[in-house]
């Protein structure tokens, strides 16, 4: 009879320790160890039922033969985009988000739209009933979908052997658990071992998993971090449950882009994809209100028009709050430095407040142009043309400084009806300005880009 030990092991990145430690050595977070027991005797590991073991032998790169394999259609364009023009065949992908956001939603809506594929959702989290109930709201439903309620690692990978399935769908990570181990499903032993088991059955039978994770308090995926490191792709479902859109991002992809994001309106019968993102980014009804910019922004491959917020007024406490919704902070306060200093406009004693209309969080630098202009527009009470677009980088001495695909950014506002397009000066070089529609008013330093915008 095997003995058990206690162990303590870090939920961040799974180091193990035989006492209890305030910090972690090896990622140095606090307070993250948690006691799980082990067995002491060492357990004789036998691959799964289902994946046959074949041993490699090392060859060189030459001896390697290489052929296209064509990416599974998901048959969802957010999603293609997403992983980078669609699923590979032997990929690990993990879905992240909180919980109710909608990742269950998505996927089953995904494996049910691909007819001729068989597909395997086994569910750990609802019954057979309840997915029946969802599969009949999304108004879809495919006869090639086997559904499966198992907790158990061993009888999922019997299952898998037995169905020989082209896709396996897992809801979610953390409800599996194998009987290798003592510990409770959902512990960091048990989701290591568990995502590496499967790994490994993906990599030798060359078929694709989704895995379905939560999130924690932190808002990064639950578990230890090596999870994150052990799959191919970990894509993010994020978005306010109090609005109708949700954004794909992705975080980590070994076959694509990480740059890219998917939107989705969420409703009634499911998730609705989002082609044009301008469309829910943009609100018409702002003329004659002061605060208000529109900035080209780019995420990925496509651009969009995003609506920038701002609202200054003089500080009623001590202290002037700054707060940014959808903006790095950091990046609004130095704005706000550049204005004083090169500008002269006296901000020190006032709040500041920023939003990203449409809940969306923009890293571009583009739109650094369009935040600076919706400060001073709120500070000085003056309303922006609805008719002009802006895009531009600011630096810290007041410049204008050039940005990536401007004719994306252009074509863009052109095709939604504006009439001026506020750019940094360098990128006018290249540009054939014969077939635009559009003004181009190219601008050098912060104060030109004020004077064209308010006179």
């Amino acid at each position: 009879m095997s003995k058990e030990k206690t162990v303590y092991v870090c939920s961040n990145c799974g180091q193990e320790s035989p006492k209890w430690v305030g910090k972690c050595p090896s990622c140095g977070e606090w307070n993250t160890y948690i006691e799980e027991v082990v067995r002491t005797t060492p357990v004789h590991r036998h691959a799964p039922a289902g994946m046959e073991t074949a041993k490699a032998k090392p060859v060189t790169l030459n001896e390697i033969e290489v052929s296209e394999e064509p990416r599974i259609d998901m048959h969802d364009d957010e999603l293609n985009r997403v992983l980078g023009g669609g699923l590979v065949r032997g990929s690990l992908v993990l879905i992240g988000g909180e919980p109710g956001i909608g990742k269950s939603t998505l996927v089953l809506q995904t494996v049910l739209q691909l007819t001729g594929k068989r597909v395997l959702y086994v569910s750990g989290e609802e019954s057979a009933r309840q997915l029946k109930l969802r599969a009949d709201r999304l108004a879809s439903a495919s006869s090639d979908c086997l559904i499966l309620c198992e907790t158990s690692l061993e009888q999922v990978f019997t299952h898998i052997k037995n169905v020989r399935p082209e896709l396996v769908v897992i809801d979610s990570i953390q409800t599996l658990s194998t009987e290798s181990l003592d510990s409770s499903p959902g512990s960091v032993s048990q989701v290591r071992e568990c995502a590496v088991a499967i790994l490994r059955f993906a990599k030798e039978s060359h078929t694709p998993v989704l895995l379905i994770g939560h999130i924690n308090k932190e808002g990064s995926i639950a578990g230890p971090k090596v999870l994150e490191h052990i799959v191919d792709t970990v894509l993010q479902f994020e978005g306010d449950q109090h609005y109708m859109y949700r954004i794909l991002r992705s975080i980590k992809n070994r076959f694509g882009s990480t740059a890219e994001l998917g939107i989705y309106e969420m409703r009634e019968n499911g998730l609705r994809q989002v082609s044009n993102p301008s469309e829910l980014l943009l609100n018409h009804d702002h003329e004659g209100m002061s605060g208000v910019a529109i900035a080209s922004a780019i995420e990925g491959v496509r651009p969009f028009l995003i609506e920038t917020q701002a609202l200054v007024s003089s500080a009623v406490y001590g202290n002037p709050q700054r707060s940014a919704t959808g903006f790095d902070t950091r990046r609004m306060n130095m704005l706000l430095a550049v204005l004083e200093k090169r500008v002269g406009f006296k901000l020190a004693q006032k709040d500041v407040f920023l939003n990203i209309a449409g809940g969306l969080r923009v890293s571009d630098p583009a739109i650094d142009l369009a935040v600076i202009s919706a400060i001073l527009s709120s500070n000085m009470d003056m309303v922006i043309d609805s008719e002009v677009c802006m895009a531009g980088e600011v630096g810290l001495s007041g410049e204008i400084r050039p940005v990536s695909r401007i004719e994306q950014r252009i074509g863009e506002a052109e095709k939604l009806g504006f009439k001026r397009f506020v750019l940094p000066r360098y990128n006018l070089q290249g540009i054939n300005t014969s077939k635009l529609t559009i003004e181009l008013v190219p601008v050098r330093k912060v104060e030109e880009a004020f004077k064209s915008l308010f006179g």
